[in-house]
């Protein structure tokens, strides 16, 4: 056991801080209590967090927007730099603010606040030919900051703290000003817990809905408030987080109900989620898990929650997981820019390739995982889902920032032949977008592909210590690892917490990950050892000097592993199985980045038909490829799909039941 202990201690992205961090005392749980308002029927919500006041309103005007029973009116900022504010600038602004927001309306002008930003002095606006923009708006009012000495008969206010531009609400009361958010049903169920800023470094569990029966309300904010800088590059991107990692002001639940209470709110959030919040990234809400990020199939294993629905194809395909909150959300919803997921073995790519996204698993070790629930550290990765490899790129750069950039890609391109082959893949239409997809990386990359076979190639030139077939050595490895990892590491301290505060009672858990605590307890540490150094085995040939994913130090990587993902099998959520399976799955393409630590993205190329036995017509499923390279190469492959995107190679995908509609 000794032994045991000192190898977890090794682990990359394991400490003693994180696993405190799973435990920690919860803090008190706060909720946004504001209100829900509808303009030209969309449904707002007025926080509670007041992020300015503005003073000195004109009683005529504070007359004239008031509403009686509702409290607040709409407002829009408008900060400018020009010397002389006219109609026309009005006009280009406005125009802005409704092609570049979802969440401004020309409701908003109620009230429209134009504040100077310029340096010259007395500036001044046209009040009459700003009217003239607002023709068929009798209501609206337009009230100054104190530097338009020439108002033009305007109305002046000031504010108590600078804001910045976009729709806010304004108590009629108090003066108050309030951010707009607007609210969006989680009709996929993908949501577990909306959240909203408490403009405080944490974030307060949002208690409001629009009112629909089909789930919950997710509240986002202007975009209109953030300008992305150099030093904030995700400013104004939505972000949703798969509930297994903490968010200071959140209760975490990992899917699982008696884990939600018994910790109750997080008071600290994990690094690698704070670094895209740091970068300004919107965090909007948790998203749904496969219960501690195992394997549970819909609908039977989902017990403690419902799975969330896929909006591909007739909309009762698998969402595939365990990130399958964030996969079916970045599907779905327009609304949503990003989700973050994680991938221990294949809970990125899975959802990637149901849902047709860009997602990844990372070169082990590229993200900190503290304040993270577990599967097994050492194999444990944190990725992004993004619609487009162009945006994909920007926050892979922006997380991964300790990798190095290369601009110069490898000049192999390793073509696992076995994977490729009719029998293997069993759909024409999906073969013929594959071969295409593989030309045009030739093409793209100025090289003719290798083809390997990757059983052969260990047998030929496998370590001297390692006296078996890659099936044989690893058929249990990564079962083996995961199970007695988290039921050591998550389930027994969860068991024995819960035991505490109820009387000696056991939390439910859902039928997959229950099975495989009870395959880890009888595992224990000798097996996990045994896996861990087959494991150990496949990752030192694998990234060999002369291995599959050698170094090199003018590409990073010395070749692109391609293989198939996704290629148009179907499979719903309505299918009855036989109970849950151990993850004993043996040695196959997309286990090479688990066993090697490398990084594995899943791109979109295409869909094919399919006959629906749910709707009845001919729907379409996504076509996916994974991109494998050397370790620490995770921006070299960012740059590489960028290009990619941008030569046409690649292209970004919508939500909904088409990628390419």
């Amino acid at each position: 056991m000794e032994q045991f202990i000192k190898r977890l201690g090794l682990f990359l992205t394991f400490s003693i801080a994180a696993f405190i961090g799973l435990f920690a005392a919860p803090v008190v749980s706060r909720s946004a209590h504001g209100r829900v308002t509808e303009l030209n029927g969309i449904p707002y919500y007025v926080g509670d967090v007041a992020v300015s006041q503005m003073l000195d309103l004109p009683a005529s005007i504070l007359n004239e927007v008031d509403q009686g029973d509702v409290d607040v009116f709409p407002l829009t900022i408008i900060s400018s730099k020009a010397y002389i504010f006219n109609g026309i600038e009005l006009n280009k602004t406005i125009s802005d603010f409704v092609r570049g927001d979802d969440v401004f309306s020309p409701a908003f002008l109620k009230v429209t606040y134009i504040s100077y930003e310029g340096k010259k002095h007395n500036p001044s606006i046209e009040k009459h030919s700003i009217h003239l923009e607002l023709e068929g708006k009798k209501d609206a009012n337009i009230v100054v900051s104190p530097e338009y000495s020439h108002g033009g008969g305007a109305a002046t206010a000031r504010l108590t703290k600078n804001l910045p531009k976009g729709p806010y609400f304004v108590s009629t009361k108090t003066g108050k000003i309030f951010k707009a958010y607007r609210l969006y049903e989680d009709s996929n169920l993908a949501f577990l817990e909306p959240a909203i800023s408490d403009e405080e470094g944490g974030f307060l569990r949002l208690m409001a809905t629009s009112g629909s029966v089909l789930g919950h309300s997710v509240a986002v904010p202007s975009r209109l408030y953030f300008t992305p800088t150099p030093e904030k590059p995700l400013a104004g991107l939505r972000l949703g987080v798969k509930d297994i990692y903490h968010v200071k002001g959140i209760a975490t639940s990992g899917g699982n109900r008696a884990y939600y209470s018994l910790y109750g709110t997080q008071n600290a959030t994990g690094s690698a989620i704070q670094r895209l919040i740091d970068q300004g990234a919107l965090f909007v809400g948790k998203m749904g898990t496969v219960q501690f990020a195992n394997g549970d199939e819909p609908t039977a294993d989902w017990v403690d929650f419902h799975c969330p629905f896929n909006a591909r194809g007739d909309g009762y395909l698998d969402p595939s997981g365990s990130s399958t909150g964030p996969g079916a959300g970045m599907g779905a919803y327009e609304w949503l820019d990003i989700a973050v997921g994680s991938d221990t073995g294949g809970s990125m790519r899975g959802p990637a390739g149901a849902n047709g996204l860009f997602g990844n698993r990372p070169t082990v070790g590229a993200i900190g995982l503290d304040h993270v629930i577990p599967l097994c550290s050492g194999l444990d990765t944190a990725g992004v889902f993004a619609r487009s490899a162009e945006l994909w790129s920007r926050v892979a750069h922006a997380w991964y920032k300790d990798f190095i950039a290369y601009h110069s890609y490898p000049k192999t391109l390793w073509y696992p032949e076995t994977s490729f082959t009719p029998e293997a893949i069993n759909n024409s239409h999906a073969s013929a977008l594959i071969e295409k997809f593989v030309t045009n990386v030739e093409d793209f990359l100025g090289v003719t592909r290798t083809r390997v076979n990757l059983d052969a190639a260990w047998n030929a030139t496998r370590p001297a210590n390692a006296t078996s077939t890659l099936e044989d050595m690893l058929h249990y490895t990564y079962g083996t690892l995961v199970t007695v990892y988290q039921w050591l590491n998550l389930g027994k301290p969860f068991f024995d917490d819960y035991s505490e505060e109820h009387d000696g009672r056991t939390p439910y858990i859902n039928p997959n990950p229950l099975l495989r605590w009870h395959l880890g307890q009888q595992s224990g540490s000798s097996g996990f050892d045994v896996a861990w150094h087959n494991k150990t085995l496949f990752h030192d040939w694998w990234n060999a000097a002369e291995g599959f994913g050698a170094p090199d130090n003018e590409t990073c990587s010395k070749a692109i592993y391609l293989y198939p993902n996704s290629y148009g099998s179907i499979r719903y959520r309505d299918e009855y199985t036989s109970g849950p399976l151990a993850p004993y799955w043996g040695m196959s393409d997309s286990n090479i980045a688990v066993f090697a630590g490398v990084p594995d993205l899943v791109v979109p190329i295409g869909e094919v038909p399919y006959n629906s036995t749910k709707s009845g017509k001919t729907e379409y499923t996504p076509v996916t490829v994974s991109l494998v390279a050397a370790r620490g190469c995770d921006l070299m492959v960012a740059n590489m799909v960028k290009e990619m995107e941008a030569r046409g190679i690649l292209k970004p995908v919508a939500t909904g039941p088409r990628l390419y509609p």
